[in-house]
């Protein structure tokens, strides 16, 4: 019998693997469908409380309007804080683009004088012509996200309105152990989803701050602008942290004209980046959102191997969507355990 039962929860193990496998290969041929989709539910997940509070002293509708506008607010002044960082930033970079030219060049020659043949593919391929080039084309890139958000935000404003009717459906359901995993999971993961943004988000405003106090510390040049640009990116583990102290660092080099104080900045703006995130992050966020580290990694890149940079923000709190449901079946739960965060001693 005991064996029997084992088999089935290794069937089903193995049929739930298959369908993330389907469903990541779904959502990557489909992106246009399911990044929208996926934004809509995180934007829900976050603002059904402000819905529902304000659904007590008014109507319906005016509280749908009202949530979705503040919404909206938020990733609009998001969006003007990263642009106006990096729109500063980078027409500093162009008006300097000769001065990096010749940095550029003098690396290149010192590499081919110590006999490393590779310098020369660099010097096709890899110039600051091609990074500026690089850089106005992902700038133009950000003009087709415009229908992007139009869709989610359709999305969310039809799923707010469908939030007490699918509740009240899945409540009904027969299979009374799949209502109590749909709603126990839903209520889970939009608690954990609030908890990690919040998190999240005094992490990237200290961040931010130290970054701003250390730029003006040394004197380097956009010491507010770093800062900003330190809060946004802060918001995506690995890879924001990385772009928001290489930037800084590559700026260094032409302001003090040394290669040693452009690494003195890296390695300063990269020890905040750790002091944070690896000790007083996993402190504040508790045993509330225990993920493996590995697992962020995972999820970070296979989000923006999916869709880009916007799956690599999202793809951390689809694993915590994901645990969370793990955590509710006696044949996944396993699965929660080993991609939780390590015991502590």
């Amino acid at each position: 019998m005991a064996k029997a039962e084992s088999g089935r929860d290794g069937q089903e193990v193995w049929i739930a693997l298959i369908a993330v496998i389907m469903t990541a290969a779904a959502a990557y041929v489909a992106s246009t469908v399911f990044a929208p989709l996926a934004l809509a539910l995180f934007i829900i997940a976050m603002v059904w409380p402000v819905q529902r509070t304000l659904e007590k002293a008014m109507p319906k509708l005016l509280a749908l309007a009202i949530t979705v506008l503040a919404a909206i607010a938020v990733c609009l002044f998001f969006t003007f804080l990263v642009g106006w960082g990096f729109g500063r930033v980078c027409r500093a970079l162009i008006a300097d683009a000769a001065r990096y030219q010749a940095l550029y060049d003098d690396f290149v020659s010192w590499l081919e004088s110590h006999g490393i043949s590779v310098a020369g593919v660099w010097a096709e391929n890899f110039s600051v012509s091609w990074m500026l080039r690089t850089a106005q084309h992902v700038t133009g890139r950000l003009n087709t996200t415009v229908m992007f958000w139009i869709i989610a935000f359709v999305y969310v404003m039809l799923g707010l309105l469908e939030v007490d009717d699918m509740s009240r459906k899945v409540k009904a359901l027969k299979n009374r152990e799949a209502a109590r995993i749909i709603t126990q999971g839903c209520i889970s993961v939009a608690a954990k989803i609030r908890r990690y943004m919040w998190v999240r988000t005094q992490m990237s405003l200290m961040t931010g701050f130290l970054t701003w106090l250390f730029a003006w510390a040394i004197g380097l040049q956009f010491a507010p602008e770093w800062g900003v640009i330190a809060f946004a990116l802060n918001y995506i583990p690995f890879i924001g942290p990385f772009i928001a102290t290489f930037f800084p660092s590559a700026l260094a080099i032409v302001q003090f004209g040394n290669w040693q104080a452009a690494l003195g900045v890296f390695a300063c703006l990269n020890i905040i980046q750790f002091v944070i995130g690896s000790y007083l992050e996993p402190r504040i966020a508790g045993d509330a959102l225990s993920l493996s580290p590995t697992l962020v990694l995972f999820a970070v890149f296979l989000g923006a191997f999916i869709w880009g940079l916007f799956g690599a923000f999202i793809g951390v709190p689809i694993a915590i969507a994901i645990l969370a449901f793990c955590e509710l079946h006696s044949s996944t739960r396993w699965l929660a355990d080993v991609l939780g965060a390590p015991p502590k001693a």
